[in-house]
């Protein structure tokens, strides 16, 4: 079964090989580079002897060249290299260029004033690049240094935008009709966007008469890890009615909005709605646009489903089940910015200043009941000498009827 792809990778990458595999702007010794690092990652060949085996994505071709080409021209204008062999014996210079990067010297080249974000996917692409150079001259006999091993190729997590179920029903109020349902089914599943999303279909779901909800089929081609069945427990009665509406076949694709558009759209509605994200004015091919940066995009409802999704599954396996996590770390990595501690009531939180408070109502409890325990040894104690006394008043007692019925006359 083919796998649908939202942002057409395998189109793009195509049409750029068609067109010669241009990259505008850099040296043609380091073009050719270039060129020959993705020639072999198509294909899979001197790789990283530890990485995965096999052909890369057209997605990862497209983003490695991408990177490469970015990063090129900039070391062209910022050390006059003619080509990227020029950097052999330049490891301090590399760790220069890489700090300013981070430090936000550097624009985008696509989007005027805007400045590169995610170093580290720069950093890790150069890294590719260098060690698949090593590894080539290796082959031809000759060594060469790893100008890589002190790269920083760490990146900061991204920013999430957390917002609670009573947000989305917010939002869905003033959505249109489409919008609202893809909003609360993405709330719902928590599928990863838009590449799992973009391939749920008809097919996929199951309806369940007894309990009233859908049982949506995630497919294992489709998932970036396995694929797996959830219960959709909050969407599933619009989902039905939905349907029915758009009277679409079981072959068909549910939700078929271009991403760029669908997270422009709730970026607008988040910033209306919820006060997320910063309205800005941007220049993108000479042309200026208002939009917003920073909003609430469709990966949000993921991280936002997971917070929503942890405070009730019982068990952790369920969650990374539901999530498709391999891993617990994810569990941490999506809820961390939460600030889940906001929403644990007291006596289920035991660190800091809350431990002290509690370790000292402990001592103070322990001295009470070593209090109590002393007083009911005492009482014990004047109760076995209560009885004691009974028993002997008792025993008196008894000798003296003795005695009354031998000093009887009828006895003498």
């Amino acid at each position: 079964m083919t796998r649908f792809d939202p942002y057409q990778h395998e189109q793009a990458y195509n049409s750029w090989k068609r067109k010669g595999c241009l990259l505008d702007g850099v040296t043609e010794s380091s073009a050719r580079l270039i060129r020959e690092l993705i020639a072999d990652m198509a294909i899979g060949a001197n790789i990283n002897p530890s990485s995965r085996k096999g052909a890369r994505s057209f997605g990862r071709l497209r983003n490695l060249k991408s990177k490469m080409q970015t990063i090129t021209l900039l070391l062209q204008q910022e050390y006059q290299i003619n080509s990227l062999t020029d950097l052999e014996n330049r490891d301090m210079d590399i760790l220069i260029f890489f700090k300013n990067m981070r430090e936000g010297k550097y624009k985008s080249r696509r989007i005027e004033g805007e400045i590169l974000k995610a170093v580290g996917a720069y950093a890790r692409s150069f890294k590719t690049f260098w060690h698949w150079h090593q590894r080539r001259e290796r082959k031809n006999g000759r060594d060469v240094r790893d100008i890589t091993i002190d790269l920083d190729a760490t990146s900061a997590k991204p920013k999430f935008n957390y917002f609670t179920i009573e947000d989305v029903k917010k939002m869905c109020d003033l959505a249109k009709y489409d919008y609202r349902i893809l909003m609360m089914f993405l709330f719902d599943s928590g599928i990863r966007a838009p590449t799992e999303l973009m391939n749920v279909k008809v097919s996929d779901l199951e309806w369940n008469s007894k309990q009233n909800h859908y049982t949506l089929t995630i497919r294992q081609e489709t998932s970036k890890t396995f694929g797996r069945k959830i219960k959709l427990l909050l969407c599933s009665e619009a989902l039905r009615e939905y349907l029915k509406r758009q009277k679409l076949s079981s072959d068909s694709y549910i939700f078929k909005k271009i991403p760029q558009s669908a997270n422009q759209y709730i970026k607008n509605l988040g910033y209306r709605v919820l006060g997320k994200g910063v309205m800005t004015t941007r220049t993108y091919n000479n042309k200026k646009y208002e939009t917003i940066v920073d909003g609430v995009s469709m990966y949000d409802f993921r991280h936002s489903s997971a917070c929503y999704w942890l405070q009730r599954y019982k068990s952790e396996s369920a969650l990374k089940y539901r999530f498709g996590w391999k891993k617990s770390d994810m569990i941490f990595y999506y809820t961390e910015l939460l600030g889940m501690s906001d929403n644990i009531e007291s006596e289920d939180l035991y660190v800091d200043i809350s431990k002290t408070e509690l370790e000292q109502e402990i001592i103070h409890k322990g001295k009470q009941i070593e209090l109590m325990q002393d007083r009911i040894t005492e009482q014990e104690e004047q109760m076995k000498e209560i009885i004691n006394i009974v028993k002997a008043l008792q025993l008196e007692k008894q000798l003296e009827q003795k005695i009354i019925i031998i000093d009887t006359p009828e006895n003498h």
